[in-house]
């Protein structure tokens, strides 16, 4: 499979009450063509995110932005653009990061996590820098790391509700 670029298609969600970041590394083809995040129907994201929120799982994009904006999560993704193979972040090239330091002044984000260590690393690398932020690393919740089950990365999230105070 040959390297393409990819773009992130869309912007992130936020809004002045957020306090919180979630990063992916860039959106999966099937995010890009549903356009919103965690798009692919075997990503555990938004099973493992409403177990934390106490929450049901929402089931379209509207109750998912919903759901986040309501908690006060920001969601985002570490870059911009990427030479990329397929969905695999262990297949990225030539990162741009997306200006998440740009984003910050808009909200009362105090803390930001990273979805995976590709989006910890590029984030630490890239981001960090201009934010000033250190994130938190969280395991990835795409299908590919089979290692974790539902029950460990919802275990592994708890931290988000807890920077929340939820």
């Amino acid at each position: 499979m040959d390297y393409e670029t990819v773009y992130h298609t869309f912007g992130p969600l936020y809004d002045e009450n957020s306090e919180v970041l979630i990063l992916g590394s860039i959106p999966s083809p099937k995010s890009r063509e549903v356009n919103f995040f965690y798009g692919h129907p075997q990503n555990r994201f938004w099973r493992v995110l409403a177990a934390v929120l106490h929450e049901p799982v929402p089931e379209t994009i509207p109750a998912k932005r919903e759901m986040v904006l309501r908690h006060h999560i920001a969601m985002w993704d570490t870059l911009a653009s990427c030479e990329i193979r397929g969905a695999s972040d262990a297949a990225i090239r030539n990162p741009v990061p997306n200006d998440i330091a740009s984003l910050l002044p808009k909200t009362k984000i105090h803390v930001v996590f990273c979805t995976g260590a590709t989006s910890h690393k590029l984030y630490t690398k890239l981001c960090q820098p201009k934010t000033g932020i250190a994130a938190v690393k969280l395991p990835s919740t795409s299908p590919a790391n089979a290692a974790w089950t539902l029950e460990r990365l919802t275990d592994a999230y708890q931290v988000i509700a807890n920077a929340l105070a939820v």
